[in-house]
């Protein structure tokens, strides 16, 4: 039975410490998953939707000391509508970063007032019409925030801080720190006071985002503090916004971000803020990763198994095309060969098609692989479809999602009509060289 054990959470602020966390058992089989890679073909991705919905309920009991909670997920990390719509049944709102991310929560049925949009980059009038959407506009940029505040003070605005804190697992997911180009510094805060007071807009909220993979919570606390200390400066608040970025466990023996100590304390500093303040607020974050990262499965076949004089390679019919976090941010994937389960572990370097180094794993110990066999590659459920392309023409592979015992089909594998469908074919442009007749 495939199952996996939700790891024993570490504190930080006392290593040796261990808490015992809640045991999430998946009813997923071996057989469940190497049927539907039968009935879908491979690649293909598979969500497990009651790890979504455990994922859910044990970040909200984290946090059920604070009266007002709101979990806004992170659409970018798996956009497809169904899940969308799963989390609005659970009663999430919805984290977007541009306008088509605010049209397909729109699409899968959440209320304007419960999407949030943080962009970073975009130009005002994308902005703008997001806002005429009726959805919350968060802005992180002195310059659009002055424009914006002009042309509608009555819309109101939450502001994205800097807090000038590293944190995050890889330099291209820490969003926090001096030199990103993400947020308002908090040295800035004195002309983002200025700009508010001569707009005379409405600042409802405060967000900050530090980074992902965050595993040092007295790092998260002490943001926080920075993060309370920027709202005090604003008097008609609604919400703070300590984004996410929690760590979850990619190999066996990883460690993760402690929620329920997180929660603990952080409802602890919250409560007191809001005492302080004067007005009970609403405690907000962006999950993504938290949520769909071990719900997800990647099903990939062996086409080829290579020996050659230092390595044996196992070439998988799949590359970075499809999961690109191995070679784009050093991620790494447990991997399990759900053909043959039992088989003797030897050491494999896991390979994929693509035209370049596409490596899943290196040296990797996997139960013994033959040519045929499926490959499982274990949290695959955040930004692994998302970050999907069609490099080398390849078609991106289907979604499945299990639910109530049953495999769904929430997006068909793509064909050769879908590479080409915007594509303009000028016919009339070129026309081969004609071949010149020898006489004899």
């Amino acid at each position: 039975m495939l199952h996996y054990l939700i790891s024993l959470g570490i504190s930080c602020s006392n290593p040796r410490s261990r808490l015992a966390l809640p045991k999430f058992i998946s009813t997923m089989k071996h057989s469940d998953l190497l049927n539907i890679a039968k009935t879908y073909g491979d690649p293909v991705y598979v969500y497990d939707s009651e790890k979504i919905i455990s994922q859910f309920n044990r970040l909200t009991d984290a946090f059920k000391g604070v009266k007002h909670l709101k979990l806004n997920y992170a659409a970018k990390a798996l956009s497809n509508i169904t899940i969308l719509r799963l989390m609005n049944s659970l009663g999430s709102g919805l984290d977007t970063v541009s306008i088509q991310e605010v049209k397909l929560g729109l699409l899968a049925g959440f209320k304007p007032e419960s999407i949030i949009y943080t962009p970073n980059g975009v130009s005002l009038e994308e902005i703008e019409e997001v806002a005429a959407l009726g959805a919350r506009i968060n802005i992180d940029n002195l310059s659009i925030l002055e424009q914006f505040g002009s042309k509608h003070p009555d819309i109101p605005v939450c502001i994205r801080i800097n807090p000038h804190v590293m944190a995050g697992g890889n330099s291209n997911i820490s969003v926090g720190h001096i030199d990103s180009k993400f947020g308002i510094s908090i040295h800035q805060i004195p002309h983002l006071l200025r700009i508010v007071d001569l707009t005379r807009m409405n600042i409802n909220g405060i967000h900050m985002h530090t980074g992902s993979d965050i595993l040092d919570i007295d790092v998260f606390l002490y943001a926080s503090e920075i993060l309370f200390e920027t709202a005090k400066n604003f008097k008609n608040l609604d919400f703070i916004d300590f984004g996410s970025g929690f760590k979850v466990p990619y190999k066996e023996g990883d460690i993760e971000t402690n929620i329920e100590e997180l929660g603990k304390k952080l409802s602890t500093k919250f409560n007191n803020f809001c005492k302080e303040y004067g007005k009970e607020l609403t405690l907000a974050f962006e999950p993504g990763k938290f949520l769909v990262s071990e719900a997800g499965f990647f099903l990939a076949k062996v086409n080829v198994v290579k020996q050659t004089t230092s390595t044996v390679f196992a070439s998988v019919d799949s590359g970075f095309n499809h999961l690109i976090r191995p070679m784009l941010y050093g991620a790494t994937h447990s991997i399990l060969n759900i053909s043959n389960p039992k088989g003797r572990e030897r050491y494999y370097s896991v390979v994929g098609y693509i035209c370049e180094t596409d490596t899943f794993a290196s040296n990797r110990r996997i139960n013994e692989i033959s040519e045929g066999d499926i490959l499982c590659f274990k949290n695959a459920g955040a930004y692994c479809f998302t970050m999907a392309s069609n490099y080398n023409s390849r078609f991106r592979p289907p979604e499945v999602l299990w639910h109530q015992g049953k495999a769904v089909l929430i997006r068909e594998r793509e064909n050769f009509e879908d590479l080409i469908r915007n594509q303009v074919d000028v016919k009339e442009l070129f026309s081969p060289k004609k071949e010149k007749v020898v006489a004899k």
